[in-house]
């Protein structure tokens, strides 16, 4: 029966062999060595009661010293493109790789705290499966402490679903799609809330940047911004009616997505001019670069307007519509990123900043 031990550098899972003296993380490539239980001391009893996380084979990232008195960063990057299947993508590996040149060339994020999930990735780990992309998500809010800023960003495809526990304003739950979601099964809103936002302490912010089809919700935030062509707007409470609490711990969760529950988003080139990309994702990015980003209403105005100077006859998001619907884009609503938080705020006074 093989025996299991966590590597002694990255603390990954490891099945040990039989009568093995030592083994090689397939992780990090630390050597393990296995002392004879019978020369161990007596393990001292535990001062804490607290439940430990389970072992995530990304523990050992971000390294480094502990976090100064200004916090660390730390994202989650995942581009799903679905090669060579009915569903694939041109744009979202293209988006992955422009959000990490972002993160750390204009907001400093260190390249080690940085998970990338992209069908490129050589490591199995590192490709954007369910099982691997819920483990990236737990490492993402492991351990944080006051001062951390935590990013998520994924550009895939995202769909709906039947609520069944009626914590659902619309009835339905939305979902992020995984490069193996026809065997494995979709990652809903539920889960995702669960996992990277009522964990999250006090002082620690998360940003998520959702570029997926009905992707207005998917973290489950207790309220969306709802905003007019002329910048208008008023915060719309989407608290569940059963009182089930959406929240954090403290922390606070802002999320741009790339589209309300009920629109599409689009993966076009009609943007870039040069290369496919998700047009929520470039125009995120745009909004940055021109420098509109001040506050999180410029923000989303910008990101808006962007799409909408495309999208003048709705070629944007047609292609897209028509290979998942099978249909013509009558009566279909346009494109248009939206904007959910833990809180309410002033949202044209309150600065942007990841």
């Amino acid at each position: 029966m093989l025996m299991q031990v966590n590597c002694s550098n990255c603390h990954a899972p490891l099945q040990l062999p039989p009568a093995a003296n030592s083994i090689c993380c397939v992780l990090c490539q630390a050597i393990t060595l296995i002392a004879d239980p019978r020369s161990l001391p007596l393990p001292l009893p535990s001062s804490s009661h607290q439940q430990q996380p389970l072992p995530s084979p990304y523990n050992h990232a971000p390294p480094g010293p502990p976090p100064q008195a200004h916090g660390r960063k730390r994202a989650v990057i995942c581009g799903v493109s679905y090669k060579n299947t009915q569903y694939e993508l041109n744009g979202c590996i293209n988006d992955a790789n422009c959000m990490k040149f972002l993160l750390v060339n204009r907001f400093m994020f260190p390249e080690s705290s940085i998970i990338m999930l992209t069908e490129e990735e050589t490591d199995p780990y590192k490709r954007p499966t369910k099982r691997n992309i819920r483990m990236a998500l737990r490492w993402l809010v492991q351990g944080c402490q006051p001062g951390d800023s935590l990013v998520f960003h994924y550009s895939g495809h995202g769909s709906q679903q039947k609520d069944d526990n009626g914590d659902e304003v619309d009835g339905y739950d939305e979902t992020l799609c995984p490069l193996d979601f026809e065997s494995q099964g979709t990652i809903i809103d539920d889960e995702i809330n669960a996992t990277i936002v009522r964990p999250l302490p006090c002082g620690v912010k998360l940003h998520a940047i959702i570029d997926a089809c009905h992707s207005g919700t998917v973290l489950d935030l207790p309220y969306l911004c709802k905003m007019d062509r002329k910048g208008r707007y008023v915060w719309e409470d989407h608290r569940p009616r059963s009182g089930m609490w959406k929240g954090t711990n403290g922390g606070e969760v802002i999320s741009f997505s790339g589209c309300a529950d009920d629109q599409t988003s689009a993966d076009t080139s009609a943007l870039s001019k040069i290369t496919s990309t998700g047009a929520m994702t470039y125009s995120f990015i745009q909004a940055i670069e021109y420098g509109h980003a001040t506050t999180y209403g410029n923000m989303l105005n910008a990101m808006r307007s962007n799409i909408r100077h495309v999208d003048e006859g709705g070629f944007v998001t047609s292609l897209l519509t028509m290979l998942l619907t099978g249909g013509s884009l009558g009566g279909r609503s346009r494109q248009e990123p939206q904007l959910t938080a833990t809180e309410p705020f002033d949202v044209y006074n309150k600065p942007f900043s990841l």
